[in-house]
């Protein structure tokens, strides 16, 4: 039971659109991304999915509408949604879902990640 060094974690890797696993809680992960660009569009059947901006800023696209989040805020996207991040510039987020979240929701891509690397 120590504290996780969040600053020392995103430091540690540079690739973009790969979560890594930080931490479990019950049956949920807590992940760091950084992410830049467009993701693509998908939705998790089962699963809410929550980002929390670390720094920087991202753009949530739904099918009929767009949210803007900044650093220090967060939005919880709900099961069945179709969503797809983009940011700008590079932005780091905290990501946590249950660990049966698909990190795709089951759509083709090749950032596809079956089992997070743990950080």
């Amino acid at each position: 039971m120590k504290p996780v060094k969040l600053q020392q974690k995103l430091a540690s890797f540079s690739e973009q659109w790969t979560p890594k696993l930080i931490a479990d809680m019950d049956d949920y992960h807590i992940k760091l991304a950084k992410i830049e660009g467009d993701f693509v569009f998908h939705a998790h059947d089962k699963e809410d999915e929550l980002f929390y901006v670390l720094k920087g800023r991202f753009r949530m696209d739904y099918r009929d509408s767009s949210e803007w989040v900044e650093e220090g805020d967060l939005i919880v996207v709900p099961k069945g949604v179709e969503h797809k991040p983009f940011a700008e510039e590079e932005c780091s987020v905290l990501l946590i879902e249950k660990a049966s979240t698909d990190h795709t929701g089951g759509v083709d891509d090749p950032r596809h990640v079956d089992t997070p690397e743990r950080i």
